[in-house]
């Protein structure tokens, strides 16, 4: 049988997994669906392209890695357009099947902790709320063990003749490079923009799964990853 588009991209599988749990359906279930899966598969790129950071760091191809953090950054931007969809459903058409989420939360993505633990932004706190022998708790511990990609851009240093002390490679510092300021500032953008959209649908109500919604969300905000990339700004 000869490969066409929809073998190739498993389409009838894939299309079969957006699968609401109200009942009747509820017409914004799908959108939330929809909305949410994709999500789930930009971050599974977005951790495919920084492993390939990290290669390209420890090999010296500075050249791979600026055109990587650009698809990157392309990527985050298009996280934050997703929102304008998302927000066309209603506080009201939410409610219509949020009690059906049950204990489900997006506090609950492993592959969007395994992009935070991988760019250094690393708790080990987070793991206990995965129970015992979640798949996802096992990819999170081996991200909280594995080369940071701190270590693999300090490869990339000392390959240019750069010394990188031991006491740097040995602590959590921020990597000075437009690109990545790129990035962190994305990832902030992306993170205000799901905080208001979440105030905007459920106000100051807790959140699913028992989380405490807006009120937790809010936490994260200004907290870039790379910090010292927006601290030396300071001193230029």
């Amino acid at each position: 049988m000869p490969l066409t588009y929809s073998r190739y991209l498993k389409l009838e599988e894939l299309l079969a997994l957006q699968t609401p749990a109200s009942d009747p359906p509820e017409h914004d279930e799908t959108l939330f669906i929809v909305i949410h899966q994709v999500y789930e598969l930009w971050f599974k790129l977005m951790l495919h392209e920084l492993e390939k950071v990290k290669r390209d760091y420890s090999s010296g191809d500075l050249f791979g890695a600026i055109a990587t953090w650009k698809r990157i950054r392309m990527v985050l931007k298009t996280l934050v357009a997703q929102i304008d969809v998302l927000e066309t459903m209603t506080p009201m058409s939410f409610l219509t099947f949020r009690d059906r989420l049950d204990t489900a939360s997006g506090f609950q993505s492993t592959q969007f902790r395994e992009v935070e633990f991988v760019i250094g932004h690393r708790r080990a706190d987070i793991l206990r709320h995965y129970p015992a022998g979640d798949a996802g708790a096992g990819r999170l511990r081996h991200r909280l063990t594995e080369r940071s990609l701190y270590d693999h851009f300090y490869d990339f240093l000392e390959g240019r003749g750069i010394a990188v002390p031991p006491a740097l490679r040995s602590r959590d510092v921020a990597i000075l490079l437009e690109l990545m300021t790129d990035f962190d500032e994305g990832l902030q953008e992306w993170r205000y923009r799901h905080v208001k959209m979440v105030e905007r649908t459920i106000g100051t109500k807790g959140g699913t799964g028992g989380s405490s919604g807006a009120e937790y969300l809010r936490t994260t905000l200004f907290q870039p990853v790379f910090a010292d990339l927006w601290a030396i700004r300071n001193r230029l």
